[in-house]
This record gives structure tokens, C-alpha cells and sequence, in this order.
């Protein structure tokens, strides 16, 4: 395991051709910038960090075996979900919450934050994906893990969990037809919002490359508590092993990004 002020990587059996990601696995802030001038309970909020997705990253990559990244970092501080020109990589106001420590910035605040936290993340990304190739042999299969909240702007949020892509459907379509095979839970595709974002992290270390991958939202109320985690855990264990069994989701393939096209090295 290594651990820094901008990822944990969790260990697992490379050569299995999986790997988990976790954005906003953490609400961490290092000390020097105390809360950002954020009351305590800022924390406890959606804006900081994906609520329950540490504490099932963490139980699907024990059950699985598999590898997984996690932020260390909140994603007040800076979004490692954003590409590095993204103007809301660092965001002033959050959900109706203004961020003092975020506004106003230097541009030499903001480089530090991206050369300190986001890029070492990335970087830690990049060489478990690599890693993993290298084990297995094959391409990958890359599954991202996200929380939404239940409302938002007093509008209730019925699905229970969303599937977000682009326009690689190879991992989406059986992932959907697993989640919703059970017909007790309510799976958006694409809702509550689109999957398609040029830069994130999806974007960057799949999209771009044509390795295999989904990304999972979970909403909230449903994993708050260790109950509901380890509920999520059982139920979707099973579902990343199917996918992970398919030999056709361990094949690179580039498709073109809704967004436009790639950048030219």
C-alpha cells in the first residue's frame, strides 16, 4: 500500500485485470489549509467528497482482490475528476456554499495544488492501469466509483444507482443489465447527468487510451452508513467478477469522445 497527501493505493492481484478508482474518496484537507474557511459541517456534505465511497472501495477491492486508487484529498481543495483547464477544477462556490480559501487564488496557489495533488493522483492512476496491463497482459478493465445525493435543488433523485459514460458503451451495457437484472433497484443510464466530460478522469486514462471501463454512481442515503455499504458490496462484488470474466472488455479500443476530438500530443 503506499499512501500519500494525494492517493492511497490499495493492493490486489494485478494480474486479475481489474482495477477500482475513487475520485472523491476522502473529505482530507492538509493542516495548512485548515477548513478552506469552511465550517466544520461543509465536511460532513456532498461538496467535499463522495459520502460512502472510501468504505465500499475499500470492501470491493478486499472481496475482489483487485487494486484500487483512491483521492486522499477533498475535492474542495481541487477536483482530481476535472481536467487541469477545467474552470471549476478549483470552484468558488459549491453547491451554494462559498469556498474563502479558494477565492481568491494565486496562480501560483493554483499550480501548486494541481503539481501537488492532482497530478500525483493521475500519476498514481496511470502506473496502476499500467501496472495491471503488464500483470494480466491484457487491457484492463477500469470501474470508477461515485455517490450523488439523493435531491438536488429540491428535486428528488428516484434512480438508485446511475451508470456515466461517453461513448464506450462495451463495459455499460452488460453493467446495466446486471444492476437491473434484479428489478428491485431503479439504474439510470446517463441521468442524473451525462457521463460525458472531456478531461475527467475517465476521459483521460480510458477514453483516450481505448481500455475498457464504467463509471458507477451510488446515491448517497444508500451507502451512509456500514450497513448499506456492506449491502452495496454483496451486491455488486459478483457483477465487476462477471464483467471482469468477459474477454471482450480486455481489449483496447478507442471510440470518439461526444466531447470533440482528442488532443494531439
Amino acid at each position: 500500500m503506499q499512501d500519500t497527501d494525494a492517493y492511497e493505493i490499495l493492493d490486489g492481484h494485478a494480474e486479475r485485470g481489474l482495477v477500482l478508482l475513487a475520485d472523491h474518496a476522502t473529505n482530507h484537507l492538509p493542516k495548512h489549509y485548515g477548513s478552506l474557511g469552511l465550517p466544520d459541517t461543509a465536511f460532513a456534505r456532498h461538496i467535499a467528497y463522495d459520502i460512502g465511497i472510501e468504505a465500499l472501495t475499500r470492501l470491493l477491492s478486499a472481496r475482489l482482490g483487485v487494486p484500487a486508487v483512491m483521492s486522499r484529498f477533498s475535492r474542495l481543495l481541487i477536483d482530481p475528476n476535472r481536467g487541469e483547464d477545467d474552470p471549476t477544477l478549483i470552484m468558488k462556490i459549491s453547491d451554494g456554499a462559498i469556498i474563502p480559501g479558494n477565492h481568491p487564488i494565486s496562480p501560483e496557489e493554483w499550480n501548486h495544488r494541481i503539481g501537488t495533488f492532482h497530478r500525483p493522483y493521475h500519476d498514481a492512476v496511470s502506473r496502476t492501469i499500467a501496472a495491471v496491463a503488464a500483470a494480466s497482459g491484457k487491457a484492463p478493465l477500469v470501474l470508477s466509483l461515485h455517490s450523488y445525493t439523493p435531491a438536488w435543488k429540491g428535486v428528488a433523485r428516484p434512480w438508485h444507482a446511475a451508470v456515466l459514460w461517453d461513448s464506450d458503451h462495451r463495459a455499460v451495457e452488460p453493467l446495466l443489465h446486471h444492476l437491473r437484472a434484479t428489478g428491485d433497484i431503479l439504474v439510470g443510464d446517463n441521468e442524473p447527468y451525462d457521463g460525458a466530460l472531456k478531461g475527467d478522469t475517465m476521459y483521460r486514462h480510458c477514453m483516450m487510451t481505448g481500455t475498457p471501463h464504467a463509471l458507477l454512481e451510488i446515491r448517497q442515503d444508500l451507502i451512509g452508513d456500514d450497513a448499506g455499504v456492506a449491502a452495496w458490496a454483496e451486491r455488486l462484488a459478483p457483477i465487476f467478477d462477471s464483467l471482469n470474466a468477459d474477454p471482450a472488455l480486455h481489449r483496447y479500443e478507442v471510440h470518439a469522445s461526444r466531447t470533440g476530438p482528442y488532443p494531439i500530443d
